[in-house]
């Protein structure tokens, strides 16, 4: 389910494409957020994945260019059809808006079984398993 948080009034843009825009850290890439970026892409949007740029610690194990590397080869096809792009961005404190930002800021509800999926016991499992 989608809620809008803010709605758009108006389109306006100097380019040909518009993208659906996700920040996170993705550490990692897991079905969860698969599934936020396949609803904007069902819904016709292109998806933009902006990754903070944070230091590796036992919460972000992996860098920055790491994470990229890894969305890049996940979304391979749909990057060479230009409907994804990834790029690493500041790590952010805050998303801020005032009313009339031009774009809609929407909220993705997921079902149950895509909100408890948790990187924390991806990242544990992945340690017992000797791939961090």
């Amino acid at each position: 389910m989608i809620n809008y948080l803010a709605k758009a009034d108006k389109i306006t843009s100097s380019t040909e494409k518009q993208y659906a825009m996700f920040c996170g850290r993705w550490q990692p890439l897991h079905a969860g957020h698969k599934y936020i970026f396949q609803e904007a892409l069902d819904a016709g949007d292109n998806v933009l994945i902006c990754i903070r740029d944070v230091k590796p610690d036992e919460k972000n194990p992996f860098t920055s260019e790491e994470v990229k590397k890894n969305i890049e080869q996940e979304y391979a096809d749909l990057i060479d059809q230009g409907r994804v792009a990834v790029m690493i961005i500041p790590d952010i404190k805050s998303i801020n808006f005032g009313r009339g930002v031009g774009y809609d800021i929407i909220e993705h509800v997921v079902p149950e079984e895509i909100s408890n999926i948790s990187a924390t016991k991806i990242r544990e499992q992945m340690k017992k398993e000797g791939k961090l």
